[in-house]
């Protein structure tokens, strides 16, 4: 008989029966029975743009080879979990159960189709013991109790290894997706970096929720990993004092470009810029450049670019030369200082230009960020699209919509 471990199918790809792709699992629905082996209805999957349709399990055809294949349409409107049901990754994985009276915590669980057309969790892989290494045990749903039980801190190692890969985006789709207390527990069980990554794609209430659920050191922690703007975007969410407080529990490194930030209006190039953009010097070379470029941890918009100032090199800078492309950058030999390479044609703008002057800059010119300067001629940010992007749309366009 066929044996899927439900934590395995997290991110895998679903195809249609003409072999186009049209969406990710991001979990699976089932219904719990008591002592009885629940129930699979179907999988939640994720369609583009970033929508969730339940997808029912009588309609999947086969799981092979890291794909999963259906027949018939697809029903687009989004899903609603219903009260009778239970997320099996969200939800079931890192509970705290009970084996014939030993405890242990569940890694994972197993689907079976004993019966066709339905398929049922019938084996359950959990860790025994209380502590995070112990030995793991697949065993039969019948032995196992406590499913049904409220639990006050049921973790979330097991679900998060579910999902390692995925991008902090696509992340926070699972998070806004889970019951309160769940996504409370899961974001608290990433790491700083991770978090902050996370948060960043998270719509503004949820972001609030997930840092009024960490201690005050913990939650200034996580903001000192976002990226300065973003970290001023969510402050502005907060009460005042709760914000000042964990502004002072920073690095004063950190939280200086923070307070800079929230001085500007948020519609403003200044309240949309990043203080942290590629900035060197005009005797740094061509193979110094590209290697600040190539960092992983660089967004696309950020590293398509260098900006060029005199010393300091961290903003506020010393006097803005220009930019020197990516492309350019690449046509030319590495010895070769960047600053003959510059690009000096298109001036900077100020950090009190509007939300549409920014945009129509950036369109004007074709490029993907725009230098912001103070009266004095330095670099004190940049404005990129993405940032534009976000401040372009509807208020609410990360929440879920039908």
């Amino acid at each position: 008989m066929e044996r899927i471990f439900v934590a395995r199918l997290a991110g895998l790809a679903v195809f249609d029966p003409a072999g186009d792709k049209i969406g990710r699992i991001r979990d699976v629905v089932v219904a719990l029975r008591g002592p009885l082996p629940p129930r699979v209805h179907g999988y939640v999957v994720e369609v583009q743009p970033r929508r969730r349709v339940f997808l029912p399990i009588t309609r999947v055809i086969s799981v092979e080879a890291g794909a999963v294949i259906f027949t018939g349409r697809l029903n687009l409107r989004r899903f609603e979990q219903r009260e009778s049901e239970t997320l099996a990754i969200g939800e079931l994985l890192d509970l705290k159960i009970t084996v014939e009276g030993e405890p242990g915590t569940v890694l994972d669980l197993a689907m079976e189709q004993p019966d066709p057309p339905d398929w049922l969790i019938t084996k359950v892989a959990f860790r025994r013991g209380t502590r995070r290494r112990g030995e793991t045990t697949v065993v039969d749903w019948g032995q196992v109790s406590g499913f049904e039980v409220a639990q006050k801190d049921q973790g979330a190692q097991s679900l998060l290894a579910a999902f390692d890969a995925m991008r902090p985006a696509d992340l926070a789709g699972v998070l806004q997706e889970l019951p309160g207390k769940r996504m409370a527990e899961v974001a608290a069980a990433l790491n700083d970096d991770r978090l902050a990554d996370v948060l960043e794609e998270l719509p503004e209430r949820d972001q609030v929720t997930v840092l009024g659920n960490l201690d005050a050191e913990r939650a200034a922690d996580v903001l000192e990993h976002m990226g300065p703007d973003d970290a001023a975007d969510l402050l502005q969410e907060l009460p005042p004092e709760q914000a000042e407080r964990l502004l002072a529990l920073m690095i004063p490194e950190e939280a200086d470009p923070v307070r800079r930030l929230l001085g500007y209006a948020e519609d403003t190039a200044g309240g949309m810029m990043t203080t942290e953009p590629v900035i060197l010097p005009p005797n740094a070379t061509v193979a110094e450049a590209l290697a600040r470029l190539r960092v992983r941890e660089q967004p696309p918009s950020i590293a398509a670019q260098v900006f060029v100032a005199r010393p300091p090199t961290e903003t506020p800078t010393g006097r803005y030369l220009g930019i020197a492309h990516i492309q350019r950058l690449l046509r030319e030999p590495s010895f070769a200082l960047i600053g003959s390479l510059v690009d000096g044609s298109v001036d900077p703008i100020r950090p009190e230009f509007s939300l549409p002057e920014v945009a129509s800059y950036l369109a004007t010119y074709n490029l993907v960020a725009a230098p912001v300067t103070d009266e004095d001629g330095r670099l004190i940010g940049a404005v990129t699209v993405d940032d534009v992007l976000d401040h372009l749309l509807p208020e609410d366009w990360r929440e879920r919509h039908d």
